[in-house]
């Protein structure tokens, strides 16, 4: 009651036209959702140092995992709209590149909560709504872990021994998100919704020996982020 008290005290005032509300809708979009790495690393010197490795022969590569994902729309106009993506926790395992090939370093998990602005382009079809989006990305990283090869090869470089308290932190990250996507009308309130997403998520990965940082490593993930699903709205 208090609400409409408001909304129509709001029509009356001007601030709020009827045309307005009636575009407002709230869709729902659930489905499976990948993110693929286009990964780019420093080298860790230390290792290679230590190892008598080439300077620069070393890097490390994230490898790519599927979840479920869900993204809340919400059409303030007929072309305009604001998505929100979530998804259930994303495990990457992390590995050596070059002269550390297939080497586990360890793994992670991560979210990468993203609000887009998006523009729905107008066709004449009802059907068919294709859009784009540009908005940010924030990822944070957690459970993050050091692989028992990589343990190994620190305790043969005699970096570690078997007392040695071993840690992999990776540092959380704000990055731009562009899309581009399509939802597919199935009824008045079910369709289809895919999409995809370029993300810039930059992290630097921190090898810890009993507190203190023993190797830093500067990764460029920047995933494509691609879901599909099915669209409800309300």
């Amino acid at each position: 009651m208090k609400t409409s008290m408001i909304i129509s005290g709001l029509l009356i005032s001007g601030f709020i036209s009827p045309m307005a509300i009636a575009a407002d809708q709230f869709s729902v979009n659930v489905g499976a959702i990948g993110v693929m790495p286009n990964d780019d690393s420093a080298s860790l010197p230390v290792i290679e140092s230590l190892a008598g490795l080439t300077s620069g022969s070393t890097g490390v590569t994230v490898d790519n995992n599927t979840q479920l994902g869900i993204t809340f729309d919400y059409s303030f106009t007929p072309n305009w709209s604001l998505e929100l993506i979530a998804a259930t926790p994303f495990k990457h395992e992390i590995h050596g590149t070059g002269a550390i090939e297939g080497l586990k370093v360890g793994e992670t998990k991560q979210l990468p909560p993203t609000l887009l602005a998006q523009y729905h382009f107008t066709l004449e079809s009802d059907v068919i709504d294709p859009f784009v989006g540009f908005g940010v990305n924030y990822t944070t990283f957690f459970e993050e872990k050091v692989s028992p090869e990589l343990g190994s090869v620190l305790t043969d470089l005699a970096v570690i021994t078997a007392n040695d308290d071993v840690e992999l932190a990776l540092s959380n990250s704000w990055g731009f998100a562009l899309q581009a996507g399509v939802n597919v009308k199935l009824s008045d309130n079910w369709g289809l919704n895919l999409m995809i997403s370029r993300m810039a998520i930059d992290t630097v990965a921190d090898v810890r020996i009993n507190g203190a940082t023993a190797e830093s490593i500067a990764v460029d993930i920047d995933p494509t982020v691609a879901m599909f699903g099915l669209r409800y709205s309300f």
